[in-house]
């Protein structure tokens, strides 16, 4: 057999190629798509499958981009989508030009392309006239891309396998938390491009990270451009992941961004299977517990709805129940016991395995939190079969090495620890990993103890 055809056999042999395939680089891959028609279309899967986007006013506008994206957007899995919060995104008030009074500005996405500017058939795109000139002379070029709802459905329409939309809008100043930003806007877009096109394999959404108030955004539930089936599109998410930027939640403070949370992940209820959540910096209260938590209250939640909203009701959120729930992560937060046995004890059929990691007990021990286990396996084996671990980063490092070296090796070793949370989370396992899972135990926070789920019997 001739070179030529042994390459041909080897070729034409679909997981022989797609295993060679798979273990190129991404800049070979490139190079190789110039070699030759055929050599083109087999690496184009592999090399279109993650797409990153940080948008621009022309990210979804311009026509060489959207004609590129149509010939490869059949191959995108992953796509992410990248705001982060910046003196761009930032929208000062609207002010008349005439008087300088703050002109008020009520938002309605227009869905449908508007005629040119000089038809007589054209519908002012923000809602009259005269908003949309006050618009176009006092807002940015990104504010306008942003609200251009159809050129969003476009550009999803060409994504029809999709699988995993990654939204991520970091670096909001907390002074701004409460203004609508031009991060808002697009996000209110992307819900209803997601939404509005088709994507039957969407499967997987992933908050990383999100600004408190970016949830209120993206519920399709009395929401901006919402539809009666607009539900139905999150109701195909099964796996979900969010790293929220931390807001206050002590009683007698706003906990309007908490309930905007909850409702939020109501939206998931029936559906979801695999869940992770992260408090970033400062700890937060378990999303999972908010019918508990303190401040949820109404002795604490009747002094700020008396003077903010007096007709507010008082009466703390429904506990959260997900029947198809399967695996959980939280990070970074702080509950009690009780919160922790009573939500074991509420998925108990269903749930496979779980992890608390860098928690923080407010009343209770771990035994208390953990009590339901030996219910429901009907003995104590499990803490016999635990281990005790500890995490002691060693670092061996050349001499002379200068800090702006060693905090780029810091910072590239926390990129992998969140590469591998994230693999664990969706590698699409019964069980997040081989090696169980992580809790910690009494004492300091960096005890753990591993705990393997097949010990226990949850049926």
């Amino acid at each position: 057999m001739s070179c030529g055809s042994a390459f041909l056999q080897f070729w034409w042999t679909d997981n022989t190629r797609n295993s060679f395939l798979s273990h190129i680089q991404k800049d070979d891959l490139i190079s190789l798509r110039l070699a030759c028609h055929d050599f083109n279309i087999r690496a184009a899967p592999l090399l279109f499958t993650e797409v990153a986007v940080t948008f621009r006013p022309g990210s979804f506008t311009k026509p060489a981009r959207m004609a590129a994206l149509l010939r490869i957007g059949h191959h995108i899995r992953t796509l992410h989508f990248n705001m982060p919060h910046s003196p761009e995104t930032f929208l000062p008030p609207l002010l008349d030009p005439v008087t300088g009074e703050e002109q008020s500005f009520v938002y309605t996405p227009h869905i449908q392309s508007s005629r040119a500017s000089g038809s007589r058939l054209s519908i002012p795109r923000y809602g009259s006239w005269d908003m949309t000139d006050l618009l176009v002379k006092q807002y940015p070029p990104l504010f306008h891309a942003a609200t251009d709802v159809p050129s969003f459905i476009r550009a999803f329409a060409a994504m029809p396998c999709m699988t995993h939309l990654v939204i991520s809008c970091p670096g909001q100043d907390t002074v701004q938390r409460y203004r609508r930003s031009v991060v808002d806007y697009a996000l209110i877009s992307v819900r209803i491009a997601a939404e509005r096109a088709s994507l039957p394999s969407l499967n997987t959404l992933s908050l990383l990270p999100i600004h408190p108030a970016g949830v209120f955004y993206l519920r399709p539930s009395m929401g901006f451009g919402t539809l009666p089936g607009s539900i139905k599109r999150w109701a195909q998410i099964r796996k979900l992941a969010i790293h929220m930027d931390s807001c206050p939640f002590t009683p007698g403070t706003s906990i309007d961004h908490l309930k905007f949370l909850n409702s939020y992940l109501e939206l998931f209820k029936s559906s979801l299977k695999r869940f992770f959540f992260r408090w970033k910096e400062t700890k937060g209260p378990s999303p999972l517990s908010f019918s508990s938590e303190p401040c949820f209250l109404p002795s604490s939640s009747h002094k700020t709805s008396s003077t903010a909203c007096p007709t507010r009701s008082s009466l703390p959120p429904r506990p959260l129940h997900f029947p198809r729930l399967r695996y959980m992560e939280l990070e970074n937060a702080i509950l009690d016991a009780a919160q922790i046995s009573t939500f074991i004890t509420s998925h108990r059929h269903t749930l496979h395995d779980f992890n608390f990691e860098d928690i923080i007990l407010r009343s209770g021990t771990w035994d208390e939190a953990l009590a339901p286990l030996t219910r429901i396996s009907g003995s104590e084996r499990w803490k016999r079969k635990a281990e005790e671990v500890m995490d002691v980063p060693i670092m061996l490092s050349p001499v002379g090495l200068g800090k702006v070296e060693m905090e780029q090796v810091m910072w590239e070793a926390e990129q992998e620890r969140s590469r591998s949370k994230e693999r664990r989370l969706f590698g699409g396992l019964q069980k997040a990993g081989s090696r169980g899972r992580e809790f910690f135990w009494g004492g300091p926070e960096h005890m753990r103890k591993f705990l393997r789920s097949s010990v226990f019997s949850w049926r």
